[in-house]
């Protein structure tokens, strides 16, 4: 039971170094002294700071398709269900510290290891949403096209209403994203 809650320990205190110095400026010495266990340590559960990551980043795809299989709900229209996936899925994003800091590490250094965890959340997002979208289109509730394109527009249209949008315009708020995004779903995917 101790090395459960010391490997917890050690990843509670990795995450919480990445998420204030980024991927690049982490160090095992500085995950050790978080975590107030020797560096030893660390190498019986880790292999090197990459494999750390790697498992933080398992962790927080899990929660994010815990998240998203809670907002699900059968009985509810495809774009339903997708809006509040994504509203979900991008409010843990902006409130998750990790993910915040690794944008930031992406744009300002372009940290190829903080790149490549981005790309892992994103592949994970864009799969669920291939999943949700195939199911729409054999329902025929959209209609039938690419799922993995779809489900890459679907995720650029709200991380882009969502953040980008409101670099140089008024943010926009829920529920005008999500009639802006039905009305241009439907008009667009609606089935034949």
């Amino acid at each position: 039971m101790k090395t459960i809650d010391r490997r917890q320990q050690v990843m509670d205190s990795a995450e919480k170094s990445f998420a204030l110095f980024g991927y690049k400026a982490t160090t095992m010495e500085q995950v050790a002294r978080l975590a107030n266990v020797g560096k030893g340590t660390i190498y019986t559960f880790f292999e090197n700071k990459e494999e750390l990551f790697d498992e933080i980043l398992r962790s927080i795809i899990a929660d994010m398709k815990q998240i998203t299989e809670q907002t699900v709900n059968e009985e509810n229209s495809f774009l339903d269900n997708v809006h509040q996936s994504m509203d979900s899925l991008l409010e843990y994003r902006e409130e998750h510290e990790l993910l915040i800091k690794l944008f930031q590490e992406v744009n300002e250094f372009g940290t190829p290891q903080a790149k490549e965890g981005l790309q892992k959340v994103e592949k994970a997002i864009l799969e669920y949403l291939e999943r949700q979208v195939s199911r729409a289109m054999e329902l025929q509730q959209i209609r039938k096209d690419d799922p993995k394109l779809v489900s890459f527009v679907l995720l650029k249209l709200y991380v882009m209403l969502t953040s980008d949008w409101n670099k140089t315009h008024p943010s926009m708020h829920k529920d005008q994203i999500k009639a802006f995004v039905g009305v241009f779903l439907q008009k667009g995917l609606s089935p034949a």
